[in-house]
């Protein structure tokens, strides 16, 4: 099957340590690997970016056409991104720009690639500017060393919290200033909307995937070697459920944060938040202790004495 434009430019990209060559040969370029939508599947895309002081902007432009890039209702629906800058490889949030602050960094982004202008004028949509940054929650250091499961999964709860902690001063921020704003227009400060949506979103999406891994991998393992405490993982796959029951009922009010009213909001976020402490604060006592002589990253599978050996007919 012939290499597709973007599949080239990828392999010359990774081949060439972050440089590409062709048309792109000198310019700013990345790549932004993103979870589709509605596959699931994870989806690599070459773009040019534009840096604006620590952070990096990309740009929906898709040269002008009516509709937005897969990559940005990809990252809308999954906002946690792998991004490929030279040999430098790391995750980051995915957070569209929104209302003045959009303003202000396209025009940042047409005075560094004047083209973003010209792909502006081919259409009516805005055209998205999407900021990349960092997927950890502020002040986030994360443990010195992690050698055994129980590390591990103090790593998870101690992200999980961070970020709630980031969500619920977001929103602090977000609703004081509608509450502070007087006249027409926008609030005085950068909308937070979309920062706190994406944020929360891929809070929820983490702590699913904790919870599934320990649901189906970890407790059924414990479970074995730990007949006494099959009343304890019961609890604990019971607070899983209600979790994600609060959980999908925040990203839902969190779709439309720009008006929610602000006590309702505090009540959803106030009940996650203690609810998923306490669930936390019982894993800890109850199952982590457990983990510590596990070993982290497990060890591969022993190989049988037979691998590896061609087999003839």
């Amino acid at each position: 099957m012939p290499t597709s434009f973007n599949e080239s430019v990828i392999e010359q990209f990774r081949a060439g340590g972050g440089k590409a060559g062709g048309p792109f040969e000198g310019g700013d370029l990345l790549l932004l690997t993103t979870t589709g939508a509605r596959s699931g599947t994870e989806r690599t895309t070459p773009l040019g970016y534009v840096r604006h002081g620590d952070s990096l902007l990309v740009v929906g432009s898709n040269l002008g056409a009516p509709n937005h890039p897969h990559w940005y209702r990809n990252l809308l629906a999954h906002p946690v991104v792998r991004v490929e800058l030279g040999t430098e490889t790391f995750q980051a949030l995915a957070v569209p720009a929104e209302g003045a602050r959009r303003e202000e960094l396209f025009e940042h982004a047409v005075r560094a690639a004047p083209g973003y202008g010209d792909h502006q004028a081919r259409t009516a949509r805005p055209l998205p500017v999407v900021v990349l940054e960092p997927a950890e929650p502020d002040g986030w250091e994360g443990p010195l060393e992690v050698r055994t499961l129980a590390d591990k999964i103090m790593e998870v709860h101690t992200w999980l919290r961070g970020q709630l902690r980031q969500v619920a001063a977001q929103a602090d921020a977000h609703f004081a200033a509608r509450a502070a704003h007087q006249g027409p227009g926008e609030p005085p400060a950068p909308g937070l909307g979309l920062q706190i949506r994406q944020r929360c979103l891929a809070f929820c999406q983490a702590l699913r995937f904790h919870h599934v891994s320990e649901d189906a991998h970890v407790f059924p393992t414990m479970a074995r070697h730990h007949p006494d405490l099959a009343g304890t993982f019961a609890r604990l796959t019971e607070e899983h459920r209600k979790v994600a029951r609060i959980q999908d009922e925040l990203v839902t009010l969190l779709a439309g944060v720009a008006i929610a009213d602000p006590e309702r909001f505090h009540t959803e976020l106030g009940s996650m938040s203690r609810e998923l402490n306490a669930h936390l604060d019982f894993e800890e006592e109850t199952i982590v202790p457990l983990l510590a002589q596990v070993p982290w990253p497990p060890a591969p599978p022993a190989r049988s004495a037979g691998a590896g050996r061609g087999h003839k007919e």
